[in-house]
């Protein structure tokens, strides 16, 4: 757990592939955007893009992908992914294959080792972060 609030909390996801994956997660069972009032809505999303925010300062990805699915949970939440080109399945969604798109390279697991301590900043950052809730 980063951050707890009233009504979301932001944890970071342990995916040893993407450092620096964050999940915003409303707190209230909800399965849809729409479910939530105009000033929920607008609280979730503007975490959601603080998050990003922060993930692209501390992480400096090529591209960030935003997915709020839900398909096996229907539990309102976002994921924020920082993507690079190098990454096991760029340019295709983090979930679209169980087999890594290409072989990583020396050179790819010193940039790795890189991007799991610039994850470990962004966390703290984020546990530090002041939202209102």
């Amino acid at each position: 757990m980063l951050w707890q609030g009233d009504r979301l909390r932001i944890v970071a996801v342990d995916d040893t592939h993407y450092p620096g994956f964050v999940r915003v997660i409303w707190n209230d069972h909800v399965a849809e955007m729409s479910d939530l009032s105009t000033p929920d809505r607008s609280l979730l999303f503007g975490t959601v893009l603080l998050v990003e925010q922060a993930v692209r300062r501390y992480m400096q990805p090529d591209k960030i992908n935003l997915a709020s699915l839900g398909n096996q949970v229907p539990h309102l939440h976002w994921h924020i992914i920082p993507r690079y080109r190098d990454d096991p399945h760029f340019p295709a969604p983090v979930w679209a294959s169980l087999r890594p798109e290409r072989m990583q390279d020396e050179g790819w697991q010193i940039r790795h080792a890189e991007r799991q301590a610039r994850a470990l900043a962004l966390n703290d950052a984020l546990r530090a972060q002041s939202l209102s809730d």
